[in-house]
């Protein structure tokens, strides 16, 4: 009986958690809640099940702890955190053993949209709050989404906008098709919010394209 060749969807290495980012993964875990400062790790693999083993062997193998583990029809996705940086990495290596591949084998990122929307009607903003995890968006401020694909990038394009703009954190969401980052602020605010998602995503992607 053949076997489906695994695949490295996405590999989603952040350093350093931000408050707001934190924050927001620790209302969505299902197992251990992530402080900010923490490193973190996001991978997306098919086939989904193969999620179980890669787990197992990263927490046997480091003291990192697993905050998600979800698996969709297609592909599962594993978040690991740690408050040292090293032991993610020690994790992520020992991942990438199991799956016989290498970081140069995930799938480069592409960005399906990028759009701000100004002055946000009262309507639109009502319908973002009820489905959203993070901040409430309030009428007439500026909104910046992104949507990205594979997914997982998403998360790492949330923590890097926090990092560098002044802009609260909506909504993101790394599980499934395509991933999706909302977040709000001044005008200013979100032009450098898609100015630093968008090159965080095109860094990604070039580099991938170099390794080729």
């Amino acid at each position: 009986m053949s076997r489906l060749e695994s695949a490295l969807r996405a590999y989603v290495l952040i350093d350093r958690m931000q408050p707001q980012y934190a924050a927001f993964v620790g209302t969505v875990a299902r197992g251990s809640v992530p402080l900010p400062g923490m490193a973190e790790l996001i991978i997306e693999v098919a086939p989904a099940s193969r999620t179980y083993e890669l787990l197992d062997r990263a927490v046997k193998s480091t003291t990192v702890a697993p905050a998600f583990q979800i698996l969709e029809r297609e592909f599962g996705t594993l978040e690991l955190h740690s408050e040292s940086v090293e032991e993610v990495r020690t994790a992520g290596r020992r991942i990438l053993e199991q799956l016989e591949l290498t970081e140069r084998s995930r799938q480069a990122p592409c960005v399906a949209a990028s759009t701000i929307v100004t002055n946000v009607s009262p309507y639109v903003a009502q319908l973002l709050d009820r489905h959203r995890q993070g901040s409430l968006i309030i009428p007439h401020e500026n909104l910046f989404l992104m949507e990205v694909e594979p997914a997982a990038y998403i998360a790492l394009a949330a923590n890097e906008v926090e990092k560098h703009s002044d802009v609260k954190l909506i909504h993101f969401d790394c599980i499934g098709a395509f991933g999706r980052l909302y977040v709000s602020g001044s005008v200013e605010a979100v032009k450098s919010a898609q100015k630093v998602a968008e090159e965080t995503i095109t860094a990604i992607t070039e580099g991938s394209t170099e390794k080729e």
